[in-house]
């Protein structure tokens, strides 16, 4: 271990709620009420459709007459929503006889059924990126418009998306446990997104891992938390003023946010005690190694490729695989580098820029432009085929001289 060791219309109501009620309180809140509502017999789209009609009548109500509990308030209005709706749907009337009586105003339960909603979000028959726009929807109480800026699509589109997910999750009952697996990797991905529009999903990824990791004691929820907390700690260094890319190695560390690095490594120390590795661990382990090296000189390679042994074990990942190519050029030498990535299919992504970085730094500058170039070519995304053009057109230059 490191030495630290819905619809557009109803969006645009939402949209009227949260400017005028505590925005805060409601996120926090949507998720909880929509659960109860679920586990009353609703089903998950009724459910959703009747919490967004009792969030448009806070708005109209809680300014002049703030509810004592702002919970229970909304768990009535909603119930009473899904039955109207129900009453009114010719198809549903046997089914209604079989629901509860409406309750009588109070108090909510304490219970908490956050984490049925995650489970149900992260259902296997959705498909990775409904999933993750249903998670952002019903868990983080975005609304539709949020989303689709987040992801930079229309926003009838992403209503769209959401619906058909809503339909998918329709009448699903949670009788046996669910895959805390799939909703790791549902919020794996809301992090990986990072940031666009006026959404930070970074950030929004962490908070519902922090609400993840409430309700479940889980060492792996643990690990991811410790592994959001750990990249998030650099995102400040890793854009020059121009939007450039900054490689790790060249990132201002005195920039790093040290309060997210301690609590991150603190929780991920928490997990590895527990004697149950898991992938997400072995990543946040590495990422402190990052993290605990007070210059990029002073990292401990060998102990990062020791990490990259237990993921590969864990994963038979070929991307980790890849990865950890780049701890052993580190750690023994860009030659051992170059043999450990030779058994990987060079179409994986990232592989031409690894090898590219792994002949430069053997002092191969002409294969590694070449390869920089090629990798440009393949770049997901503009910020990376410019850097990676840069590094071409640099070592062309030094080549020249």
């Amino acid at each position: 271990m490191a030495r630290a060791a819905p619809v557009p219309g109803r969006a645009a109501d939402h949209r009227a709620v949260t400017s005028q009620v505590d925005e805060v309180l409601l996120r926090s809140l949507t998720p909880r009420v929509l659960a109860i509502l679920v586990r009353r017999g609703a089903d998950f789209a009724a459910a959703e459709d009747a919490v967004q009609d009792a969030l448009v009548e806070a708005v109209r109500v809680w300014p002049a007459d703030p509810p004592r509990d702002a919970k229970g308030w909304l768990v009535t209005v909603a119930w009473r929503r899904f039955l109207d709706a129900a009453r009114a749907d010719t198809a549903r009337r046997r089914r209604e006889d079989h629901l509860d009586a409406e309750p009588a105003p109070g108090p909510a339960p304490a219970v908490d059924d956050t984490l049925l909603l995650y489970f149900l979000c992260a259902h296997p028959s959705l498909t990775p990126s409904s999933a993750v726009a249903l998670t952002l929807r019903a868990v983080g109480g975005l609304t539709t418009r949020q989303i689709a800026r987040a992801y930079l699509v229309p926003e009838a589109t992403m209503a769209q998306r959401i619906s058909r997910a809503k339909r998918t999750v329709a009448g699903v009952r949670l009788d046996r446990p669910g895959d805390v697996a799939t909703v790791l990797r549902v919020l794996y991905l809301v992090f990986n997104e990072g940031y666009s529009g006026d959404v930070d999903l970074a950030a929004e990824a962490i908070r519902l891992t922090r609400q993840l990791a409430a309700v479940i004691d889980h060492p792996e929820v643990a690990g991811l938390l410790a592994l959001m907390l750990l990249h998030h700690a650099r995102r400040a260094t890793r854009t020059a003023p121009d939007g450039s890319l900054v490689p790790l190695a060249e990132q201002d560390r005195g920039r790093w946010d040290t309060e997210s690095i301690t609590e991150g490594v603190a929780i991920l120390q928490a997990a590895l005690a527990r004697d149950r590795l898991g992938e997400f661990q072995a990543q946040a382990a590495i990422a402190a190694l990052h993290a605990d090296a007070p210059t990029a000189e002073q990292t401990d390679w060998v102990q990062i490729v020791e990490w990259y042994d237990e993921l590969a074990r864990l994963t038979d990942s070929p991307v980790v695989r890849l990865n950890r190519a780049v701890a052993v050029g580190e750690a023994d030498g860009p030659r051992a580098g170059l043999a450990a990535l030779a058994a990987l299919d060079d179409s994986l992504p990232r592989h031409a820029a690894v090898t590219a970085y792994l002949h430069e730094r053997a002092g191969d500058l002409a294969t590694a432009a070449r390869l920089y170039t090629e990798a440009a070519h393949k770049a997901p995304n503009l910020a990376e085929r410019d850097h990676l053009t840069r590094q071409a057109a640099r070592l062309n230059t030094r080549r020249r001289h």
